[in-house]
């Protein structure tokens, strides 16, 4: 029997929620087409503090509840969880898929941590978990990976999937501001959260990461097991000093296959001025994928906002709104395969900038050379770039060979110790 509606479920009226909601309202008409059938918005939980939104007063006071009970008791189809967060967030996704109930979620830290449970839990039940809205905003991407890439051996993922970092880091390249500026600029337009950590210290792209890795390498990947560094410690001279040196900066998220093992890293890199990512500014997100088969293959839009996210959730609501109407089952998830082992940051090989402030004075290179090469470190170039007279100092800049990561450290404790290095100012990777 051919059903009349779908019922769907709304949990949370913030951005996203808001957002899909709009959508679901002002699009009615287009998604009965796409689906067969018309999508209902049936109930929609939210705190007491959102019935005040503007959104909430435009529409029908009988579809919101405060107790989660009484939305769980909604004749719905689709849940569609967009609190963000772990908790409650997880416990909603469960219980809805122990339910026999489908679902769709933009929440990164619940599927990063959790993904594989879910999708295990859904195939049980029989029905789908859509999550496209968890990494990119509204770059379709979670798909790509699940179909159209699947005939390829992925064999490094480079992504520019953090909005506010890359907005801080353009900010600071175009305008030689320092990083405490940039950031308060990027809070005064909301690209920034009051409490920015988990952006600009990198915790939000590996999140990102961690679903995309597990996708693209079929094996479950933890933001735990990723090595993960913010953009803090970059300085207004460093911007400064790369494009001299013909690179750009910016916080990549890095996946790659290596024989038996994998890395995955998100930190800062110098990129060189003429690759596909160096040119992608302000709060663009982008994610660079090389396949045995494709190449190269860039995705590039907007990663966050109501808009973009929403397009993507709704998405995944169309299509297993579709599903339903066919009677299809649901779809595969992860499948983790066993041997892969997570490359330790300590065994990565990588070229280095070096910035440091020393005496001013001869044989200091000498000092340093012995060092760096003492760890096998070999120098590819040196040049200095400002002298203060006054103190009898100078600003140098390093650029090394290939080094391993242990080696790297083990020399820049050692150098810090030397008495003509007045600082070692600040280390970056470089990705060329």
């Amino acid at each position: 029997m051919k059903k009349q509606s779908i019922g769907v479920g709304l949990i949370g009226l913030g951005v996203v929620g808001g957002g899909v909601a709009r959508v679901l309202k002002n699009k009615a008409n287009i998604l009965a087409e796409q689906v067969g059938c018309p999508l209902a918005l049936r109930k929609i939980k939210v705190l007491a503090s959102d019935l005040s939104r503007p959104l909430a007063k435009e529409m029908d006071s009988n579809l919101f509840t405060t107790d989660i009970d009484d939305f769980f008791a909604s004749p719905v189809d689709i849940v569609v969880e967009a609190i963000g967060g772990e908790n409650p967030a997880l416990e909603y996704l469960k219980r809805a898929i122990s339910n026999g109930k489908h679902v769709v979620t933009s929440n990164k830290e619940v599927i990063a941590k959790h993904g594989a449970e879910l999708l295990a839990l859904a195939g049980q039940k029989g029905v789908e978990l859509g999550y496209e809205a968890s990494v990119g905003g509204g770059i379709p991407l979670i798909a790509p990976f699940r179909r159209d890439l699947v005939a390829n051996e992925i064999r490094g993922i480079y992504a520019i999937i953090n909005g506010t970092t890359n907005y801080i880091l353009t900010k600071m390249a175009r305008e030689g501001v320092d990083f405490s500026s940039a950031l308060k600029q990027a809070q005064k337009l909301g690209y920034a959260e009051v409490n920015p950590e988990n952006d600009i210290e990198g915790i939000d792209a590996a999140y990102k990461l961690a679903i995309l890795a597990s996708l693209a390498f079929q094996t479950q990947v933890r933001p735990d097991d990723i090595y993960c560094e913010g953009i803090s410690r970059l300085g207004s001279c460093d911007f400064r000093y790369a494009k001299e040196l013909g690179f750009a900066i910016r916080l990549l998220a890095i996946a790659k296959r290596s024989n038996n093992s994998i890395e995955v890293r998100v930190h800062p890199v110098l990129i060189p001025q003429d690759s596909l990512l160096a040119n992608v500014d302000g709060v663009y997100n982008a994610v660079l994928v090389e396949g045995d088969l494709v190449g190269k293959v860039l995705f590039f839009g907007e990663g966050a906002g109501a808009q973009p996210t929403s397009s993507a959730v709704v998405a995944d609501i169309v299509s297993v709104a579709q599903r339903i109407v066919l009677g299809a089952g649901s779809k595969a998830g992860w499948r983790p395969k066993p041997g892969k082992n997570i490359k330790p940051m300590s065994d990565i090989e990588i070229r280095y900038y070096i910035r440091m402030n020393v005496a001013d004075r001869s044989g200091v290179l000498a000092q340093i050379s012995k060092i760096l090469g003492d760890h096998k470190i070999s120098i590819a170039s040196v040049i200095q770039k400002e002298t203060d007279n006054m103190a009898q100092t100078a600003e140098i800049v390093i650029m090394t060979h290939l080094a391993k990561e242990k080696a790297t450290q083990l020399a820049l404790d050692e150098l810090a110790k030397l008495a003509v290095v007045k600082e070692v100012s600040n280390f970056i990777r470089v990705e060329a």
